[in-house]
C-alpha cells in the first residue's frame, strides 16, 4: 500500500486534519523513553502516517533526533507517494521554516510536497484572506485552504490529494535550503495575518488567566470544578451500570438450577465483573474534562503555570499533564508523559505517576473511611468529614511524589537521563473543543480501561471464588482460601490484621479494585462492590483499630499494585529492571507506612 506522509509543527491541527482523513481507525507505534509516536490509518487506497510535530530538522533532543529519522526513513522509501505539510493559517511563519525544510528533502528523494493551510476558520474570523493560489505559485506545490474542525475546504483537499497522489511525479525545488528563513518570512510577510491582530483577543484571556494572583485563583477553581465532576457527574452513570449488572446477574442466574454453576455465576463472573465496570464512567468523565481543557487552549496554560513551583521538585510544567491524568488512571498518564521535553523529568515523572491515587483506589478509600468516619459528620458545619478524608489522602500521594520526584532528582538513578532541554511551550489560540474526536478519545479511555482491567479481575475473581469454594461444605477459614490466608498471616501481623486481609491485599497486587470485593468475599458478603456501607458496618463490628485503618489506607497510597501499570512504565522507558525495582520499593515503603501507623496511632 502506498503512503502518505503527514508533517508541520505543533499546534496546528494536524492530528484533527489526520483523524479526518482516516475516519479515527488509526494504529500507534511508540518508541520506548522518548516522546516519538507515529500514528497511521487508511484514507481511500492510502496508509495515511502521522509525523510528531517539529519545528525544524535541526535537532535538539533525542526526541527531536529519532522524530526526523524516522521522516527521513519514510520519505526515502519507495511506498511513499506524497508529503503533506500542514501550514497553520494564524502563525504562517513558524510552520514555513519547517515546512520549506521538508519540502526540500522530499523534493531530492523525487516525493511530492503538498501544503494543507489549516486553520482557515480563524483567518475568516478577523475578515482576513490569503491568495492560495498565488502562495502556491511562490511555493512551486499545491496548496489547499481549508479548516479540519469545520470540515470547509477537506472535501477538496481529498479529491485532490487523491489526483496528485496518482499523478506523475515532476521536479520542482523551491529554493536555496540556506535561505529557509528568509524564504518563511518573506512569504510570512506577504500573506500572514498581522500577528497583533490574532493575539489580541487571547492576550485579553491571558492577562487574567496567567495573572500572579487572579490566575493562580482561577487555577485552584478550575481544579477544584474538575475534581468535583469525577465524583457528582460520574456518581448516576455509576449507579446506573451497577444496576444493569445487577439486573443482569438476577436473571441470569434465576436461568440457572441452584448449586455449583449458579454460584460461580453470580459470584466469579458477574461479581468479578462489577467490581470495575463500575469505575468505567468515572474514567471516561475525567478523560472529557481533561479533553476539554486541552482543546479549548487552557490545559497549555496550567502547564505554565505549574512550571515554576514543579521546577523545585525537579519536574516540568508539562509533569502536571500527566499527574493530572493520573488521577483516573495510570497507564494513559504515563503515556501523556511523553510530551516532557527533557528525558530526565519525564523518566522522573513515569517514576512517581503511581503515587498518584487513580480510579482503581477509589472503592478501597471509600470502605476504609466509611469504617471510621460517619457520613454524616461535618467540619463547621459546612464540610463533610468523610470528603475531608479523601482530599487528604490524594493530598498524601501528591507530597509523596513530590517528595520522591525531588530525591530522584538528585539520585544517580536518573543519571542516564540527564540531558535537559529548555521549558518551550507554545500557547495555542483559544478554541471551541473538537467534539468528534473528543467523544472518540473519551469512549476509547473506557474501552481501554475495560481491555486492561478485564482479564486481570476475571482470573483474580475466578481464584477467590474457586480457592473459596472447595473443598465443598466447608466453612471459609477451612477452605483452600482460608488455609493460604493462614499460610501467609505472618507477613501481614505487623500491619494489624489478620489472614482475611492478608488475602485481600494480595490479591490486590493483581489490581487494586479488587481489595473490595475479596474482603466482602471472605467477610461471607456478597455484592459488596455495590454495597460498601454494609462490609463497613461488619468491620467496624470486628472492631478493627484506627491505628490499622490509617495504615491499610497509607498502604493503598503508596504500593504500587497495577501490574499493568509496570508494564507500561517497563515499554515507555524500556528498562525492566528499573520499573520492577519501582513495584518493590513502594511496596516496601508502604509496608514500612502502615507498621508504622499500626503501632503509633
Amino acid at each position: 500500500m502506498k503512503r502518505i506522509l503527514l508533517v508541520g509543527k505543533p499546534n496546528c491541527g494536524k492530528s484533527l486534519l489526520f483523524n479526518q482523513l482516516t475516519g479515527l481507525k488509526q494504529k500507534v507505534a511508540n518508541f520506548p523513553g522518548v516522546t516519538v509516536e507515529l500514528k497511521s490509518g487508511q484514507f481511500n487506497d492510502f496508509e495515511v502516517v502521522d509525523f510528531p510535530g517539529t519545528y525544524s530538522l535541526n535537532t535538539l533532543s533525542k526526541d527531536e533526533q529519532i522524530a526526523v529519522e524516522k521522516l527521513n526513513e519514510a520519505i526515502n522509501q519507495d511506498d511513499t507517494e506524497v508529503i503533506v505539510n500542514v501550514l497553520d493559517a494564524t502563525r504562517l511563519e513558524r510552520s514555513l521554516v519547517f515546512a520549506l525544510q521538508v519540502q526540500r528533502l522530499a523534493q531530492q528523494h523525487n516525493k511530492k510536497v503538498v501544503f494543507a493551510l489549516n486553520l482557515i476558520d480563524e483567518l475568516q474570523r478577523f475578515n482576513h484572506q490569503i491568495d492560495v493560489a498565488q502562495l502556491a505559485k511562490d511555493l512551486n506545490a499545491p496548496v489547499f485552504a481549508l479548516s479540519a474542525k469545520t470540515l470547509t475546504g477537506v472535501t477538496e483537499f481529498q479529491k485532490g490529494l487523491v489526483e496528485i497522489a496518482k499523478a506523475p511525479f515532476q521536479q520542482n525545488l523551491h529554493s536555496d535550503p540556506s535561505q529557509n528563513l528568509q524564504s518563511a518570512k518573506t512569504l510570512a510577510k506577504k500573506y500572514a495575518i498581522a500577528s497583533d491582530i490574532v493575539l489580541k483577543k487571547q492576550n485579553v484571556i491571558d492577562n487574567f488567566l496567567l495573572n500572579s494572583v487572579f490566575g493562580a485563583v482561577a487555577f485552584f477553581t478550575i481544579m477544584f470544578l474538575l475534581f468535583q465532576s469525577i465524583f457528582t457527574w460520574a456518581a448516576p452513570l455509576m449507579d446506573g451500570v451497577e444496576m444493569l449488572i445487577g439486573d443482569t446477574a438476577a436473571l441470569v442466574t434465576g436461568l440457572l438450577p441452584s448449586g455449583m454453576m449458579q454460584d460461580f455465576t453470580a459470584d466469579a463472573l458477574f461479581g468479578g465483573v462489577g467490581s470495575f465496570l463500575v469505575f468505567v464512567p468515572q474514567i471516561m468523565v475525567l478523560t472529557f474534562i481533561i479533553g476539554l481543557l486541552e482543546d479549548s487552549g487552557y490545559l497549555a496554560r496550567a502547564a505554565l503555570i505549574c512550571h515554576k513551583p514543579l521546577s523545585f521538585f525537579g519536574l516540568s510544567g508539562r509533569s502536571f499533564i500527566p499527574y493530572l491524568s493520573a488521577h483516573a488512571c495510570a497507564i494513559p498518564a504515563i503515556m501523556a508523559a511523553r510530551t516532557i521535553e527533557s528525558p530526565r523529568k519525564r523518566l522522573i515523572t513515569m517514576m512517581t505517576i503511581p503515587l498518584m491515587s487513580c480510579s482503581a483506589r477509589l472503592p478501597v478509600y471509600a470502605l476504609l473511611v466509611a469504617v471510621f468516619i460517619p457520613a454524616d459528620h461535618t467540619v463547621l458545619g459546612v464540610f463533610n468529614l468523610q470528603g475531608i478524608a479523601f482530599f487528604a489522602l490524594y493530598l498524601f500521594g501528591i507530597v509523596m511524589a513530590l517528595i520522591v520526584s525531588a530525591l530522584l532528582s538528585k539520585s544517580k538513578i536518573t543519571e542516564l537521563s540527564q540531558s535537559e532541554m529548555p521549558f518551550i511551550l507554545e500557547l495555542p489560540t483559544y478554541r471551541m473543543p473538537h467534539w468528534k474526536p473528543l467523544i472518540h478519545r473519551v469512549l476509547n479511555s473506557g474501552i481501554y480501561f475495560i481491555k486492561r482491567a478485564a482479564p486481570v479481575i476475571f482470573m483474580v475473581s475466578v481464584v477467590i471464588w474457586v480457592l473459596g469454594y472447595f473443598p465443598q461444605n466447608a466453612d471459609l477459614e477451612h477452605s483452600l482460601l482460608g488455609q493460604f490466608g493462614q499460610f501467609i498471616a505472618p507477613v501481614f501481623e505487623p500491619l494489624g490484621v489478620d489472614w482475611r486481609y492478608g488475602v485481600a491485599i494480595m490479591m490486590s497486587f493483581l489490581a487494586r479494585e479488587v481489595f473490595v470485593g475479596a474482603l466482602g468475599t471472605l467477610y461471607g458478603m456478597e455484592g459488596a462492590d455495590e454495597n460498601i456501607a454494609g462490609l463497613a458496618s461488619q468491620i467496624m463490628a470486628d472492631g478493627l483499630p484506627l491505628g490499622t485503618g490509617i495504615g491499610l489506607m497509607l498502604f493503598y497510597v503508596v504500593a504500587l499494585q497495577c501490574v499493568a501499570t509496570v508494564a507500561t512504565i517497563k515499554a515507555e522507558m524500556g528498562n525492566a529492571k528499573l520499573a520492577w525495582a519501582l513495584f518493590v520499593v513502594y511496596g516496601l515503603v508502604a509496608y514500612c507506612l502502615a507498621a508504622l501507623a499500626h503501632y503509633f496511632i
